[in-house]
């Protein structure tokens, strides 16, 4: 057991008393800086209590101040902050403290007190296995899903709601079967439009999961192969994979290309690897793949499923009603959703309209029992996830069963099985009051046009199945949550989760930043102790070598960053023109259209219009305020033409929904061209956020008198 007051005297046997050493892990997976932050909280609390501290950060731009063997032998504890899975095999037989990362950014102090009192990690225990059995590949496959979901939302949205409104204002049901929407008319139009949007929204679900995993390389083949696996007739099935498929055809094409870009080539033809030897070579393996391999169990699932259901209508109608409710409820327009809809579609023409009753009242109890799940529970749902509820519970009054596809992408061990007790319950309780549905759609919809008898219980039906579906939902999802609680603390999105649908995956995520490792004698000096480890001064000086852009490391601003008076300003990306002591903007809207404008004085924004609508953009993803009375709003865009950075000031402050709920008051807007968006775009982000987190700096960048003296201060940013 360690003793809280550190290890034993070691080094120069003069007696003297080594100083107690701590360790720490900071990792966000998503969320501008967060990593970042907590790393410089947790130094600066460690430093007034004379605590020797090293700090490893796990961000988007890779592991930077890694702790090694030394590191771990001889640290007195270990805090882990961090909203990921971290490997903690390596700390076995030390205490080690873990928590979320917002709680080392807001209490790094009480973590400082706490650690060496946690419980020693034992080797092969609970956590190490989970991190050493996957925990990394876990956080990867994670963040892909999600990002492949953030993608698809707006085809979901856009598609279901054009198709529900061309259904509720030019559709009728028509003698001879079916809900019809005249051709060549308007709302046909609109339609059309719709089906587009839910034709994309597969392959674009399947595309940007392997984007995520394998980089650009992979963004073709993923979505080649979504579309395969949603187009059942190129491997002779009536239905397609659907969004399963696509997960399945992403995952496959993101390690496929990580596969292929291990392979070692002559230099001649690294240059076209990327853009036409990658995508051409994994395309057509997971293309003929899928077709040949994984397309024909698909087609074999229908046939016999659909036999199956042939075999039962005799069956007693609540068993029936109850299988079909589960078999619609579990793939939202795969294989199995299909068999059930077609089987019920094809006895309405043999006069037997209890089936299709039976899949009209399963198919709107998803969208609907998702959409009323977040209202239920907002705290367990992004902001994104809760405007897309209300949009899942408009497309399922009108039958759109895939509305729910996002929150079973996201969440499929929770959802789908909510789903499926859901659509049971209502397929049961329809089946035995013998409702029927003279055509073949579901939803509120067909009740409303008259095609449904027996609508009362129908509506009960919808009605208890969409209420069964939204508290099992919700409990799942809090019993997920408690469960991430309990292991790492708080600190993440409402409810626990980490914060999720951000536009670009792993490696690229517009608001994902990682460190930059440097820690320069100003901000980490060495220690005076005869009995001090050679790890410290490596991870003042050598991540410095490795780690930085060469662009802007250059070794003297690395070693003494106060003795560069001249050195440009963040590598000459902000002047004096592209910044303002008087931002006058009331909200976060009328701030970034400012701050535009002040980036626009640099003559490097070709379209200022596109500069804001891409930072908005961002912004919906997730709030880039810092906290501390901070904001970096922040746009990856041709609408630059070369990187450049701004900085205003604002008296009031303006609400820009920081973590601690400080208004910002000093906000810097960075912008980068799509080429130039990797590591200088995260670089820039981390020298900022470092240096933001020292109090003396962020007082003497406010009482600065005008922009001159606003530079100079900003001077010491390096």
């Amino acid at each position: 057991m360690t003793s809280p007051a550190g290890p034993p005297p070691t080094g120069s046997g003069s007696g003297e008393q080594q100083r107690v050493r701590l360790l720490a892990v900071t990792a966000c997976p998503t969320g501008i800086a967060h990593t970042y932050m907590a790393a410089e909280k947790l130094q600066q609390a460690a430093e007034s209590r004379g605590i020797e501290m090293k700090v490893e950060t796990q961000g988007s731009i890779g592991v930077e101040n890694v702790l090694d063997d030394n590191d771990v032998r001889t640290a007195d504890g270990i805090i882990v902050a961090a909203d990921k899975d971290v490997d903690l095999s390596r700390f076995a037989g030390k205490p080690v403290l873990k928590v979320g990362v917002a709680e080392g950014i807001h209490h790094p102090g009480q973590l400082i007190e706490r650690v060496r009192s946690a419980p020693v990690h034992q080797p092969g225990g609970a956590a190490a296995v989970a991190s050493s059995s996957g925990g990394k590949e876990r956080s990867v496959g994670y963040r892909a899903l999600m990002n492949g979901v953030s993608y698809m939302i707006p085809f979901v949205v856009v598609g279901g709601l054009l198709i529900a409104i061309s259904l509720s204002l030019g559709g009728h049901t028509d003698p001879s079967g079916g809900l019809v929407i005249p051709k060549d008319s308007f709302w046909m139009d609109v339609n059309n439009i719709g089906v587009i949007g839910f034709t994309l929204m597969v392959p674009i679900l399947s595309g940007y999961i392997a984007y995520a995993i394998g980089d650009r390389p992979a963004l073709v083949p993923g979505m080649i192969g979504g579309w395969i696996a949603n187009t059942g007739e190129l491997y002779d099935s009536k239905a397609g994979a659907g969004f399963i498929g696509a997960i399945v055809t992403g995952f496959l094409a993101g390690y496929l290309v990580l596969w292929i870009k291990k392979v070692k080539v002559p230099k001649f033809v690294q240059p076209i690897m990327p853009i036409i030897v990658i995508p051409i070579v994994a395309t057509t393996a997971l293309g003929l793949f899928f077709i040949y391999v994984l397309g024909k169990p698909i087609s074999w699932v229908f046939e016999h499923l659909t036999d199956w259901l042939s075999g039962m209508t005799g069956t007693s109608a609540i068993l029936l009603g109850a299988i079909l409710g589960l078999m619609i409820a579990f793939d939202m327009g795969g294989p199995v959703n299909k068999t059930a809809f077609l089987f019920g579609a094809g006895l309405i023409a043999t006069g037997n309209q209890m089936v299709m009753g039976m899949c009209a009242a399963a198919i709107p109890v998803m969208p609907l029992g998702q959409g009323l799940a977040t209202l239920i529970r907002k705290g367990l749902y992004t902001e994104q996830e809760r405007e897309t509820g209300l949009a899942s519970l408009f497309m399922g009054c009108f039958g759109i069963s895939e509305g729910a596809i996002p929150f079973a992408a996201a969440r499929p061990a929770q959802v789908i099985p909510a789903n499926m007790l859901g659509g049971a319950v209502a397929g049961a309780i329809a089946g035995v009051a013998e409702v029927e549905d003279a055509v073949p759609h579901g939803g509120p919809i067909v009740a409303v046009l008259g095609a449904v008898s027996g609508v009362p219980m129908f509506f009960v039906a919808v009605v208890i199945g969409t209420v069964v579906t939204a508290l099992t939902t919700v409990g799942l999802v809090d019993l997920s949550e408690r469960t991430r609680g309990g292991e790492s603390g708080v600190g993440t999105a409402p409810g626990g989760r980490e914060p999720v649908l951000v536009g670009a995956g792993a490696g690229a995520a517009p608001g994902a930043v990682g460190i930059v490792a440097q820690r320069s004698a100003a901000t980490a000096p060495v220690p005076t102790t005869s009995s001090a480890t050679p790890a410290e001064p490596a991870a003042a000086v050598e991540p410095t070598a490795s780690v930085q852009p060469a662009d802007s490391a250059k070794p003297a601003e690395s070693v003494e960053p106060t003795a560069s008076v001249d050195a440009k300003v963040l590598s000459g990306y902000l002047t004096e023109e592209t910044m303002s002591v008087g931002l006058g903007a009331g909200d976060k809207e009328a701030a970034i259209r400012e701050m535009a404008g002040l980036l626009a004085r640099s003559g490097k924004v070709a379209d200022v219009d596109e500069l804001v609508a891409t930072a908005l953009r961002r912004e919906e993803q997730g709030t880039t305020g810092l906290g501390e009375e901070i904001a970096i709003p922040h746009a990856k865009t041709d609408a630059v033409t070369a990187p450049v950075v701004g900085f205003a000031r604002s008296a009031e402050g303006i609400e820009w929904g920081s973590l601690d709920g400080t208004r910002a008051k000093l906000v810097f807007m960075i912008a980068v061209p799509e080429a130039a968006a990797g590591d200088e775009h995260l670089r820039i982000l981390a020298l900022l956020s470092r240096k933001l987190m020292d109090t003396g700096f962020r007082e003497r960048l406010s009482a600065a008198a005008d922009e001159s003296a606003v530079l100079e201060v900003l001077r010491e940013v390096s």
